[in-house]
């Protein structure tokens, strides 16, 4: 049996990892350059625009709800995942047909209620077949950033940011890690639990809402997704615009810096404080795009390069040390909770606000067809992320060590 094991867990390791790969590349092909082909092909507003990437904040509020109705009962986990993709691939093929954002808008909300479920799936699946999960997971995990690279350097490569394809490349993908999710092993569905609205009435989450320290890093948090929604919405338009040649190739070296501070985290974390690490990474947000507004001011596109490398540093020390940090806050049997609360105000909350402003700022500095004023778009993600980083600073409170 033990001979057996052995050799099935490498190929077991290898499935989750094309688990993995598939599933970021299905959001890497057009989550980058939907911003530009929105705006440059179809002619939508900034406003337009932020609404469209502001659904996934809206799926990110719901779909917790709607997962937890229909995961915790008779599907698995696999057969699910398959079936999300499934649909998803028809809608993604819906979407590169659609011309108007009256269209666009609500079957774009279809989806990402479809997808954001998926990312959990993926994982709980990963989690339940791995025998050691801190060991194993971010081996599996890794070639999910790897893959948005590759399809970011693909989109780029294939010049196609305007245009439509890249919704057909991501629908090719959803159908096949659909197929493929139904070959996966068999993964029961979780043990039905409280939902997030009853747990969080509980006398222990009640409790922790007292720790001064714990919301303010969250609200920390959910507020510095009001810069992230202007990179995630519009650096790609904002690089094409400028010229930038193979402009989602080169999004693609923020990735590689996350995944270099993902690798090095637990070193910084023996070396530097928690709260030192939390207020570099919110301080990265804003410092990115004071590097934009230098690289238009010089005309100069090694700064542009430069405000991409924040990325990682960015994403890594606020975001993953801020749940991290949370996974050592909260009881054991509450870490479910806590982080789904987490996500309800960043991921859903904090980006849809985020969003709205983002494209209400890029409509109202439109100075015609293609033509923004870019450093006025920049310079309010810019002190902003820099104030939230300050503020967090002089008030949180909390332990000195993740």
């Amino acid at each position: 049996m033990a001979v057996v094991l052995s050799r099935m867990i490498p190929h077991l390791h290898l499935r989750l990892s094309a688990l993995q790969f598939l599933q970021f590349f299905i959001w890497g092909s057009w989550f980058v350059t939907a911003g530009t082909y929105l705006q440059q092909t179809l002619g939508f507003s900034g406003l337009e625009v932020g609404m469209v990437y502001g659904t996934t904040a809206i799926a990110a509020t719901i779909s917790p709800f709607l997962l937890g109705v229909v995961a915790d009962r008779f599907l698995s986990v696999e057969k699910l995942l398959g079936m999300l993709h499934l649909v998803g691939g028809v809608l993604l093929f819906t979407l590169a047909k659609l011309q108007t954002f009256e269209v666009f808008y609500p079957v774009m909300l279809v989806y990402v209620l479809c997808y954001l479920p998926t990312f959990s799936l993926s994982n709980s699946l990963c989690f339940h077949h791995i025998e050691d999960t801190k060991r194993d997971f971010p081996r599996v995990r890794v070639w999910g950033t790897i893959s948005w690279i590759l399809a970011g350097l693909l989109i780029g490569w294939l010049d196609v940011e305007n245009q439509a394809l890249p919704f057909k490349i991501a629908a090719v993908c959803s159908v096949l890690q659909g197929l493929y999710a139904f070959t996966l092993p068999a993964t029961p569905p979780q043990e039905r639990q409280e939902n997030l609205l009853q747990s969080l009435r509980g006398p222990d989450m009640q409790a922790l809402f007292r720790d001064q320290s714990l919301i303010v890093m969250i609200a920390a948090i959910a507020m510095i997704c009001i810069p992230s929604a202007y990179y995630y919405s519009f650096v790609n338009s904002f690089l094409n615009e400028q010229g930038v040649v193979n402009a989602a190739g080169k999004m693609g070296l923020g990735q590689i810096t996350e995944i270099i501070f993902m690798l090095s985290l637990p070193w910084f974390f023996r070396k530097l404080r928690l709260k030192t690490i939390l207020f570099i990474g919110l301080l990265s947000w804003g410092l990115r795009y004071g590097c934009f507004i230098i690289g238009l001011h010089y005309g100069s596109e090694l700064w542009y390069l430069i405000g991409l490398l924040f990325h990682g540093g960015a994403y890594i020390f606020s975001m993953l040390s801020a749940q991290i940090y949370l996974d050592t806050r909260v009881p054991k049997h509450l870490r479910s909770t806590g982080q789904g609360f987490y996500s309800l105000l960043t991921l859903g909350i904090g980006v849809f606000i985020g969003s709205y402003i983002a494209g209400q700022s890029v409509t109202s500095h439109t100075l015609g067809p293609k033509v923004h004023d870019w450093a006025q778009i920049w310079w309010f993600p810019c002190w902003f992320g820099i104030a939230v980083a300050i503020l967090f600073w002089l008030t949180f409170k909390g332990k000195q060590r993740a």
